[in-house]
């Protein structure tokens, strides 16, 4: 505990990331009280449909009231009438927070401490693999999920081979793992596209196995200065016994690459399980329009494929509900009845596009340098630079 925190007799325990997020996942209700600045909290927070998120920042707990008192009103006026289980108190890196969890211990509080706070919350990732009826026999596709900002990456799997497709940079282990786990060599890290949220793995997964790095043919126009090979529509990648087909997929951003294998196809950040992507990460305003036209028709050729095709994405949301079987991906027929972009004529997707677009992601500019080779940051710059919301999809 630092010196600036007055000291505080109650001690408290820690809860991790994960054990959070298992609670989460069994569908428990928790309070959680985030004491960061309100500007951070409104930015990036932990959500959901059984989170109860206050935020009251951790100086209401040390100006001017007495620990041994009362605890600031908002605090109180926010709480559920009956609510049994510790409270979770969080805060960027788990220093404030963890005063705050003693303050209010202090005062008789139920209550842990998220260990290593917000940036705890982004060191969690998961993995599950998806239905083996959309795939050929013998090869195994397992996503990855990032739950602290929706990203997913994939590593698909045949005979003794692995191909990893989307890697974020603080990762890379994961997916040498996974493929170890599965007695399998990596042969290829491809990215569907120039990333604007997260940094990418794919040069790090490359260096530490005997992969070949990949990146769509089209980044070279867009200054790609790294040392990946490059990959176009059209092309075939061997994976063991399996062939992983590349297929253009522009609008969120003019090289957007979908690979495909059996009736999977992975969309990058082109379409979501609960909407679609947003066209002005490229270009910014002044390309916007045109980038949404070109997804419009991207969207309608995704719209022509079977039924069953099941379509995996590159993010999902704090809105979008996993699957049965834990993962967020959805047919096309599923997607068809449920996304309006579907039905809509193309200046109506264009209009509905254009206006529903979040804030930009947090360093977008930054990331995207970083991930076209143009800007070199360490491991740890490239872990804070991701934090936040990626915000890639547009609000329709």
């Amino acid at each position: 505990m630092t010196e600036q925190f007055p000291t505080v007799d109650a001690v408290v325990p820690e809860i991790t990331a994960s054990t959070l997020k298992a609670r989460l996942d069994a569908g428990e209700h928790v309070v959680v009280l985030d004491t960061r600045r309100p500007d951070d909290y409104e930015t990036w927070h932990i959500d959901g449909d059984t989170v109860t998120a206050i935020n009251v920042p951790f100086t209401a707990f040390i100006d001017g009231d007495d620990p041994a008192t009362s605890a600031p009103t908002s605090f109180v006026d926010a709480l559920p009438e009956s609510y049994d289980d510790p409270i979770v108190t969080c805060c960027a890196k788990g220093l404030s927070s963890l005063y705050v969890a003693e303050f209010l211990a202090d005062e008789g509080y139920d209550i842990v401490a998220l260990d290593d706070g917000m940036r705890g919350w982004a060191g969690l990732y998961e993995s599950q693999s998806l239905p083996s009826e959309h795939l050929p026999e013998g090869v195994e596709v397992v996503q990855f999920h990032r739950p602290s900002s929706g990203c997913l990456a994939y590593v698909i799997v045949s005979n003794g081979e692995a191909m990893v497709v989307d890697p974020l940079r603080a990762f890379a282990n994961e997916y040498v793992a996974a493929a170890d786990d599965r007695d399998a060599a990596l042969v290829s890290a491809v990215d569907t596209h120039v990333h604007a949220d997260h940094v990418s793995g794919v040069a790090t997964v490359a260096d530490a196995t005997d992969a070949t790095a990949l990146v769509p043919a089209g980044a070279e126009d867009r200054g790609y200065a790294g040392d990946a090979d490059y990959i176009s529509a059209g092309d075939e990648l061997a994976v063991g016994s399996a062939t992983v087909d590349a297929v253009a997929l522009p609008g969120h951003t003019s090289e957007t690459l979908g690979y495909r294998v059996g009736d999977v196809l992975l969309t990058g950040d082109t379409i979501f399980t609960d909407s679609v992507a947003r066209p002005d990460l490229e270009e910014g305003d002044a390309g916007a329009e045109d980038a949404a036209r070109q997804l419009y028709d991207t969207i309608q050729e995704i719209a022509a494929l079977d039924d069953d095709v099941l379509v995996a994405p590159g993010h999902t949301s704090e809105s979008a509900k996993p699957r049965a079987d834990g993962t967020y991906a959805a047919t096309v027929g599923a997607l068809r009845e449920r996304l309006p972009a579907f039905e809509r004529d193309r200046e109506d997707f264009v209009d509905a596009i254009l206006d529903g677009m979040p804030p930009r992601p947090n360093n977008y500019e930054r990331i995207i340098a970083t991930n076209l080779g143009q800007e070199a940051v360490d491991d740890s710059e490239a872990f804070e630079l991701e934090l936040g919301p990626n915000n890639c999809a547009a609000g329709e």
